[in-house]
């Protein structure tokens, strides 16, 4: 067998051994300062990657790497406290390594969410964005040996972010009375922030928002015949008309993430609940 299909199937099945017989059916990535919506899962069960034999471990800001297994929404789910990035020098496959963990667990369906910078005009800080597309400025996780237990060496990318899955987010967001814009997520390496001719190229060739990671475990979960739906929190204008003394920074990054979390949790709960 794959060496690498071995590794997946070994952290597998540690957290299966962990969870008590629980099947969790759907995972969901939390960025930088969502974790919060993990203390919303009843009955949690917490496995820090650092008891993972050869898993990465998150060291950004406001990921505090845990997967959790518990019950929301009166479902099973399986959520990653704090994810992976390139920019912490990982290789891609350590990158996506959780989320084919979580295929090896049994997961069904997968959201995501991430901190963004606004790159529309229109996006303020605390929006909510759906992901309905992506452009891709990251190295693409498939590159190398196809993992053909997982799925085919040329998956479709038609529909990365599943229709259903976002017609059910803005009829659930209306009934709840949040505000949800749908737009384009460009995805870069990071960990320095864009500059403003970046800010406006980006707006230029469709992107409504900017960050630094998701796309390559939107990739692989496509691969494998996975269902996504993906979420972004406006968490700083990425305009490019800034005043002299603006500085982009981190921790603010998080605090405007943390405000947002409330109305996004309330989402992916609702959500949740009527798949």
């Amino acid at each position: 067998m794959d060496p690498r299909i071995e590794t997946i199937n070994r952290l597998a099945d540690i957290i299966k051994g962990r969870i008590d017989g629980k099947q969790p059916v759907l995972g969901i990535v939390l960025g930088s300062g969502l974790g919060s919506l993990a203390d919303q899962i009843k009955d949690p069960v917490v496995i820090p990657y650092k008891e993972l034999p050869g898993f990465p471990v998150s060291t950004a800001v406001g990921h505090k790497g845990n997967f959790i297994v518990g019950q929301l929404g009166g479902k099973t789910v399986i959520a990653m406290q704090g994810r992976i990035h390139f920019y912490e020098g990982y290789g891609m496959d350590k990158v996506v390594l959780p989320i084919r963990v979580m295929i090896g667990v049994g997961i069904k369906t997968l959201i995501v969410s991430n901190a963004a910078g606004g790159t529309n005009l229109a996006y303020h800080v605390g929006d909510l964005m759906i992901i309905r597309d992506h452009i891709n400025l990251l190295p693409n996780p498939l590159i190398g040996p196809n993992f053909d237990d997982f799925g085919p060496r040329f998956p479709d990318m038609t529909r990365p972010y599943d229709p259903a899955l976002i017609k059910l987010a803005v009829k659930l967001g209306e009934e709840l009375g949040i505000k949800l814009h749908r737009g384009v997520y460009v995805g870069g390496t990071g960990p320095s922030y864009e500059t403003p001719a970046e800010y406006k190229y980006f707006r230029t060739i469709g992107g409504d928002a900017v960050g630094m990671s998701t796309i390559p475990e939107v990739i692989v979960a496509r691969h494998a015949g996975i269902p996504v739906f993906g979420i972004s929190v406006i968490t700083n204008e990425a305009h490019d008309d800034y005043a002299e003394d603006y500085v982009n920074d981190g921790e603010d990054v998080v605090v405007a993430a943390n405000a947002a979390a409330e109305r996004m949790t309330k989402l992916i709960t609702k959500m949740i609940e009527k798949l």
